[in-house]
């Protein structure tokens, strides 16, 4: 007799309330006094400030007599003593909400001082599977990049400096009370930075895709991401005022976000984080430089579906192959990359063959992203991978 498993349940995690649209910067205040109000720490980074990037934010919370301090001390890739002290400010100053403003690394940051606020010790103690015991403060996340869809994930990423490693935290207590979304906050943004932000997007959407986590939530909202970044990131990229890019552009992360945050990531992550730490490339450059080469690798495990989002960047596949329709999906990917003027080539940004040996030990540090991948791979394989994108 076939002993058949019971099938796991599908499981979809995102805010409590998700308010998107122009000008919707400035609802900060009430969304506070539905939180219980309380004097709030805002969590950013310096060029946020300097770009004056909070104007309407502070304006909302001044005209509505929000009190709040502002730790702006985020650095990229937080490293873990960044957020251990962003909740000891938090703790000084009687804060009794957050509400993180920036990209995915402000808002990581937020997302590790509010676990504090509720739960001792710092924020490596936390890392892995759903080890918070508790809700810490009540959690608002403003993107300010149409990128890592951090605003909507129970995800934080968090730099081990001593280990030079990388680390996440999963927990339903580092989800957002509520995310505000206002592609204005976005409109700011240089094209390399419109690049790299929309192509981690990208990469969440078209890795959680083809994931053997994926499931119905992580397909339908995958989908609608990779068909709107195709077609919109190339405008924002070419003239960075355009509204109508920057809408569907910060649409497009959310719904990326929503996505890996019940379907899963895999070995594009996996190779593109030891490119981040040793060479301190942005986390969507590096994933944008591996995503067309781990593709290649993937698509007998995963044919279907890269003929599926090949057909989602405007591909013709009918009559083709289902092999032959996943390549078209390769090909609209390098051709996406050169319209945005990204390389995903090693050699354009200095990274030499000798280094492959570290980076191969890099990768096989983060094979729990292996798991997930619809293709098996061993440390050969990592490294044909790496031979490849030289």
């Amino acid at each position: 007799m076939i002993k058949i498993e019971p099938i796991q349940p599908d499981v979809f995690y995102s805010p409590c309330k998700i308010v998107f649209g122009l000008n919707t910067a400035g609802s900060v205040a009430e969304e506070i006094r539905q939180l219980g109000g309380g004097k709030i720490l805002i969590v950013t980074d310096p060029g946020i400030v300097k770009a004056q990037v909070l104007a309407p934010i502070e304006t909302a919370l001044r005209s509505d007599g929000i009190p709040y301090a502002l730790y702006d001390g985020v650095q990229p890739e937080p490293p873990s003593e960044v957020i251990d002290r962003g909740a000891e400010f938090y703790r000084a100053e009687g804060c009794r909400l957050v509400v993180g403003v920036g990209g995915g690394s402000s808002l990581d940051a937020a997302k590790g001082i509010s676990i504090l606020a509720g739960n001792p010790g710092g924020i490596l103690d936390y890392t892995g599977l759903d080890r918070v015991p508790r809700r810490g403060a009540p959690l608002v996340l403003m993107p300010t990049t149409a990128g890592t869809g951090s605003e909507v994930t129970r995800v934080l990423v968090v730099t081990d400096e001593r280990e030079n490693l990388k680390s996440v935290v999963f927990s339903r207590f580092a989800v957002a009370d509520t995310a505000i979304i206002d592609p204005l906050l976005t409109v700011g943004m240089p094209p390399h930075v419109t690049a790299d932000t929309g192509m981690d997007a990208f990469v969440h959407a078209a890795e959680t895709y083809v994931s053997m986590n994926a499931t119905v939530f992580s397909d339908l909202h995958a989908e609608r991401a990779i068909e709107r970044i195709a077609r919109w990131l190339p405008a924002a990229c070419a003239k960075s005022s355009n509204i109508e890019a920057r809408y569907h552009l910060s649409a497009a992360a959310t719904l990326a976000g929503l996505a890996f945050g019940s379907g899963g990531l895999g070995a594009v992550h996996a190779l593109a984080y030891p490119l981040g730490t040793e060479y301190h490339m942005t986390h969507g450059r590096t994933n944008a430089l591996m995503l067309p080469h781990v593709m290649r690798y993937n698509l007998a495990g995963a044919a279907s579906k890269y003929g599926r989002m090949a057909a989602l960047m405007g591909r013709d596949v009918a009559g083709r192959s289902p092999l032959a329709a996943a390549g078209q999906c390769v090909e609209a990917v390098k051709e996406l990359l050169q319209a945005i003027g990204v390389s995903f080539r090693m050699s354009d940004y200095g990274i030499p063959r000798t280094d492959l040996p570290k980076l191969v030990q890099g990768a096989m540090k983060q094979a729990r992203l292996f798991v997930p991948n619809p293709r098996d791979l061993c440390g050969d394989d990592v490294r044909l991978i790496y031979e490849e994108a030289c």
